[in-house]
């Protein structure tokens, strides 16, 4: 089989010839520039030229190509561009400023996390709040520049499948723009503003989703993109909330993806057990990273529940075995998941979410490498 092959064997329910696996070709499922560094020394590759940037809060990167060969990786991420009209502005080192005017701060070497926004410290934020704000050009020429012909060359020059990664949904830059706290908080004490601010972030994301499949949806084989839903031990949301104010959105940007026939990688960490059903409604195709240390995330349950009707992608422990554990340890974890998410079809291993800098690379390596060999 073709690398591309293999991930649409998995989106289907169908059996490959070896399992299929990920690594880099989403925002969520590729390592930090630290863990790449460190991997790239162990397998004596070359540090230069830098790898490409996913994320700059997350310092997450693109694998060399000659990693990604080296592993047999069977898929290649395609990526929007930054906006023209307002890039990330540097305040220090350590602090820059988004197009959302959301400031990012981080502790010396450690990742960077939303620390001021356009609607942080508004006690009674209202509507009127939302009509001011200079919102993000979802049109702006800079995030789709050059889109098409990479697709293209990626589609037509190479076996792998191409993985479309859209921005990250309303759940997330609420939160973002308004502050993690407050706007749990405004869910149930403004529901209006929390309503009013999901809708205007999904519109936008829904016209950049529009956008990026009309350049380069021919040449795209999966579209990935992320809101979380859950904690480590339960869900962020009661699940009557969710289904009233924040699925209706979720709806709207699956639709707009499922309109050019393509299939969705959707993601969430935690506990999302409760929400399966939710997905699978709104027509996601697999579900990103199947946090197997949360709570509810059993594997045989999850498989046996939702394997007919949704491919998993990911899996391999990061909470404890990739970090922590040995080499054979990280072997028997891949072999696991593979018996357990893997019959029948419908698996795409990769690790539970980006690898961090803490991950050993002989586990890394370990796991790719007893992914490759094991059949079952």
């Amino acid at each position: 089989m073709t690398h591309r092959d293999r991930i649409l064997a998995a989106l289907g329910h169908q059996v490959p010839d070896r399992v299929a696996f990920d690594l880099g070709s989403t925002i969520a499922t590729t390592m930090t520039a630290q863990a790449h560094a460190r991997l790239a020394a162990h397998l004596g590759l070359p540090a230069e030229p830098p790898p490409v940037t996913v994320a700059r809060r997350s310092s997450t990167v693109i694998p060399h190509e000659a990693i990604l060969r080296r592993f047999d990786v069977d898929a290649r991420p395609l990526l929007l561009g930054g906006p023209d009209a307002c890039p990330d502005r540097d305040i220090s080192e350590d602090a820059f400023q988004d197009e959302w005017c959301v400031t990012w701060t981080r502790a010396k070497g450690g990742h960077f996390i939303n620390t001021g926004g356009p609607f942080y410290r508004l006690d009674e934020p209202s509507l009127q709040d939302l009509e001011k704000f200079p919102w993000p050009d979802p049109q702006d020429a800079g995030r789709y520049r050059g889109l098409r012909e990479r697709a293209r060359t990626l589609h037509e020059e190479t076996d792998y499948a191409v993985i479309l990664s859209l921005p990250v949904g309303p759940v997330h830059q609420c939160q973002f723009v308004r502050g993690y706290g407050a706007w749990l908080e405004d869910l149930l004490l403004r529901p209006t503003f929390a309503e009013g601010l999901l809708a205007r972030i999904a519109e936008i994301w829904v016209n950049i989703a529009h956008r990026a499949l009309e350049e380069a949806g021919d040449f795209v084989d999966v579209v990935m993109y992320g809101d979380d839903i859950a904690i480590q031990k339960t869900t962020l949301f009661r699940p009557d909330l969710y289904r009233r104010l924040i699925k209706p959105q979720h709806g709207k940007m699956a639709e707009a993806v499922r309109q050019y026939g393509k299939p969705i990688l959707y993601h969430s960490c935690g506990a999302v057990y409760t929400f399966v059903p939710d997905l699978i409604e709104l027509g996601i195709t697999a579900l990103n990273p199947v946090q197997v240390s949360a709570a509810g995330m059993d594997p045989q349950r999850l498989k046996r529940e939702f394997g007919r009707d949704l491919t998993f992608w990911g899996a391999i422990d990061t909470h404890r075995v990739l970090p922590t554990g040995t080499p054979e340890e990280v072997r028997q974890e891949v072999r696991r998941r593979i018996d357990e998410f893997g019959a029948g079809g419908g698996y795409v291993l990769c690790a539970v979410h980006n690898i961090q800098p803490e991950v050993p690379p002989e586990n890394v390596v370990a796991m790719y490498d007893a992914a490759r060999e094991y059949r079952g």
